[in-house]
């Protein structure tokens, strides 16, 4: 390095000794590569996680197939994200509310109608595997959306700056998981 840097050319007797010039040289080859060892690449000791493992790790209860996440633009499966995320805070809520109450296994058996038509929802089928009454079936059912709508209001506030937005986030909310297919 010393012939290729021309370092030789840099000696001058009237500065010192050439013996001073490369231990000099020498000391600042190795701090130099000192540096580049303990030098870290562009985010530093941050762990990056690839998009799809993030995805596939995220615990959800929507999925979205390897072809949909691979033919959507960004955009799209960004927002599909932050509705499922939003939704799944909600039910979240709502799980802890009904465990705290003591009616966990209501809301397991329960919350896979919350957002069916009311059409799709077999109420005697549901008295039996409660052992309630078809009346007590569809007064919880009704309970539970209520309490669900609440709690994805809340949810979807945080998102927003302004309390008038709400209405329109959850509409958007609403397109985006509709248009998904899940």
């Amino acid at each position: 390095m010393i012939f290729e840097c021309n370092l030789l050319s840099l000696a001058d007797p009237d500065r010192g000794r050439f013996r001073s010039l490369l231990l000099k040289a020498l000391q600042n080859f190795l701090m130099d590569s000192r540096d580049r060892c303990n030098a870290e690449k562009r985010g530093g000791r941050k762990e990056f996680v690839p998009w799809n493992d993030w995805m596939a790790e995220a615990p959800s209860q929507f999925s979205a197939s390897v072809r949909e996440l691979r033919d959507s633009p960004a955009e799209k499966i960004f927002d599909l994200r932050w509705a499922a995320t939003v939704t799944e805070q909600a039910l979240r809520r709502l799980a802890d509310e009904c465990g705290n109450a003591g009616r966990r296994r209501m809301f397991s058996v329960l919350s896979k109608y919350l957002t069916s038509d009311r059409s799709d929802v077999s109420y005697s089928t549901l008295s039996v595997s409660l052992g309630v009454p078809e009346s007590s079936v569809k007064r919880l059912l009704h309970h539970l959306r209520a309490r669900y709508r609440i709690f994805l209001r809340e949810e979807v506030s945080q998102t927003v700056e302004n309390a008038e937005d709400v209405d329109d986030e959850i509409r958007y909310l609403c397109a985006v998981l509709a248009t998904s297919g899940l």
